[in-house]
């Protein structure tokens, strides 16, 4: 047995924190890693000591085994800790940390080389009697035998990245015709992803339920498991929202599920926590789909559910202590749900969003939890994956736990950067989610483009709007002219105050008259209608009206002429428009190819002089571990390529420039 007192972290964010937090309640010290972009971020700050590994990019630092081994060893750190993903699942990370001597808080380098490849890991659990999807999984990657094999799989089949994970290197392919192209995308994204290219291909289950089960095991040869998460609300495959227990299982399916998850975690001698998981269809019948041979990002709705902290469970293992668990010791008790907060623009086309964070202010509600690893002020680079934040929520019921998980959603503003706050809550009250019948096809049958596009702003919200940047200009106005706090501040003491305003809430233009008299009366005139105003409490960040005698809150933040709110529970920006003169018009033309995120760019497709159709590719944008095509609008010639393929771009950044054909 070897006693852990110094634990380094070979992550970020989130999950750094997480871990963290545990050490922090056994005793033991924390060390950070973190790279030149994260040189102020919270997990930086919150360790007992940090140590900078490097650049911003991952290849250049988190990816980087060798620097996190030294710096442990410049520290003195009796273990590491790998979080998930970066090199959580490298067995030769894992290999190289046992051989300089210290705990890799994980499962050996032979069980993660056997799960850490798709294809041999399904050949092992066909070994072992694990209920596979029927496919192709062999060694042959010629395009020939792939193309054949998909033809008898029988369409539709998925093409999968052998050695990855998060949707990357994944494509569902409907039509034998489309195949070619799925593998040679796929390939693509694989190899820049995990530096491998090997594909296998399974025939698709459609609307199945994507269903984990959390195993653990120890030193001596115990396995168990804790029961399930249901997984299956995804986009573009990665996990949105996660549950325990499945609204679905029964009794004996977690048993034999469950029992297929030891079987699974046994075969390989498994040592820590890990995950098994499956497809489950309509009928009970359930198939492997991999091992994650790490700590999953969902794993806090086990914790709610089963009251083990499975963090201390992997430091006590790695310590070389059993369990000290029987199955029979573990039962689910009420529900949890989990949402994953990401930096991305539901409007469009839920794109990665970099930017600043100019406020996240968790909510204090019973039942809920915050994995966060971001602070107000912080920036949010292109380099990492652009999950921000988990929320979870626990009840003694699944309805309880949903109904907290929206309220603190509502509660909880989060400004500057786009994110899916909204679309979040849209999935939390959709009746196929309240119902629990949300299948993998959930989004897919539930939202529209429609759903994504910022709804018209409503007459009670056009006058929160309006207050809210009459009272952002008063605030300024008078914490500049005296130095006291905002709680000392009124609207006036000069008599009756009237105001003008102008504000745009994306391409809407509103405007308000506001009215205040030396009684403190509030009166806003929009469009001929008046409302009765009477403010119940403000500050720089808060303000609640109550507005023809129904109340409304607003949490709001003012940066330059933009007032950031969430109104009842919906985000939005407006910006101040008074007194600016009209914005130029905007002349640009389609055929102006820019960069739609910070990225880099991996492949340029086109070269000067080319001639180019609508639809055609131009060039692909690499941002937060996700390849995106860049197409023409236009019909016409490349007049000049501005970027070549390594190169870093810039959001808006001009990539190339084509003249449309004139006939």
């Amino acid at each position: 047995m070897a006693k852990i007192s110094k634990i380094l972290i070979a992550n970020r964010g989130e999950i750094a924190l997480r871990v963290m937090r545990t050490a922090r309640a056994l005793g033991i010290k924390t060390v950070a890693v973190y790279s030149e972009a994260d040189a102020d971020a919270p997990h930086a700050k919150e360790a007992d000591e940090a140590i900078c590994i490097g650049a911003a990019p991952v290849g250049q630092s988190y990816l980087r085994g060798e620097a996190i081994v030294a710096a442990a060893q410049q520290c003195g750190a009796d273990a590491i800790h790998p979080g998930y993903g970066f090199l959580s699942e490298n067995a030769d990370f894992a290999a190289a940390v046992e051989e300089a001597g210290i705990i890799f808080i994980g499962p050996t380098a032979e069980a993660i080389d056997l799960m850490g490849n798709k294809a041999a890991a399904k050949r092992l659990m066909i070994q072992a009697g694990v209920p596979c999807v029927p496919g192709y999984e062999d060694k042959d990657q010629s395009e020939a035998r792939l193309l054949a094999a998909g033809a008898e799989i029988g369409f539709p089949v998925m093409v999968k990245a052998a050695a990855g994970g998060g949707g990357r290197g994944m494509r569902l392919v409907h039509a034998e015709q489309d195949l070619k192209g799925a593998l040679e995308s796929a390939r693509s994204e694989a190899e820049n992803a995990f530096g491998s290219g090997e594909l296998i291909l399974e025939k698709a289950i459609i609307r199945p339920r994507h269903v984990e089960i959390q195993v653990f095991s120890d030193s001596f040869g115990h396995t168990v498991h804790f029961g399930e998460r249901d997984c299956s609300v995804q986009r573009r495959h990665q996990k949105v929202i996660e549950e325990s227990p499945c609204p679905v299982m029964t009794p004996p399916l977690r048993a034999k599920m469950g029992q297929a998850a030891v079987d699974a975690a046994q075969s390989i001698n498994y040592r820590g926590a890990g995950t098994v998981e499956f497809l489950l269809d309509a009928e009970g019948n359930f198939y492997f789909l991999e091992m994650n041979t790490r700590l999953q990002v969902e794993h806090p709705v086990t914790e709610a559910v089963t009251g083990v902290d499975l963090v201390a469970l992997q430091i006590q293992v790695a310590e070389g202590l059993p369990l000290g668990l029987t199955q029979d010791d573990i039962t689910l008790t009420g529900a949890a749900i989990e949402i994953r907060l990401y930096a991305e623009d539901p409007a469009n086309g839920f794109l990665p969003a970099t930017g600043r964070v100019e406020l996240w202010q968790p909510a204090d509600i019973e039942g809920v939890r915050y994995d966060a690893g971001i602070v107000s002020g912080q920036a949010i680079s292109p380099f990492y994956d652009p999950m921000l934040a988990k929320i979870i929520a626990y009840g003694g019921s699944r309805e309880i736990a949903r109904q907290r998980l929206l309220a603190a959603l509502r509660a909880t503003p989060l400004f500057g950067i786009p994110n899916n706050r909204d679309f979040l809550i849209a999935c939390l009250e959709r009746d196929a989610f309240i119902d629990g019948a949300a299948t993998t096809a959930f989004i897919a049958e539930n939202f529209t483009d429609e759903d994504f596009a910022s709804p018209p702003v409503s007459r009670h919200e056009q006058v929160m709007l309006g207050v809210g940047h009459f009272v952002q200009a008063q605030i300024r106005h008078q914490a500049q002219a005296i130095n006291v706090g905002d709680h000392y501040l009124n609207f006036s003491t000069l008599g009756e105050t009237r105001s003008l305003l102008k504000f745009a809430q994306g391409e809407d233009l509103y405007a308000a008259a506001v009215k205040v008299s030396n009684a403190g009366a509030i009166q806003v005139l929009i469009e001929d209608q008046h409302f009765d105003v009477r403010v119940v409490s403000r500050s720089a960040t808060k303000l609640t009206c109550v507005i023809d005698g129904q109340t409304h809150s607003m949490d709001m933040l003012a940066t330059g002429r933009l007032l950031h709110c969430s109104i009842d529970g919906r985000l939005c920006v407006s910006e101040n428009l008074t007194g600016r003169a009209a914005a130029a018009d905007n002349t640009a033309g389609s055929g102006r190819v820019t960069a739609p995120m910070h990225g880099s760019v991996i492949k340029v497709s086109v070269a000067k002089g080319e001639q180019v159709t609508i639809g055609q590719q131009i060039c692909v944008v690499e941002a937060m571990k996700m390849q995106h095509e860049i197409i023409a609008e236009i019909d016409g010639t490349v007049d000049e390529v501005f970027v070549t393929a390594g190169q870093q771009v810039a959001a808006g950044d001009m990539l190339a420039e084509i003249v449309e054909d004139v006939e």
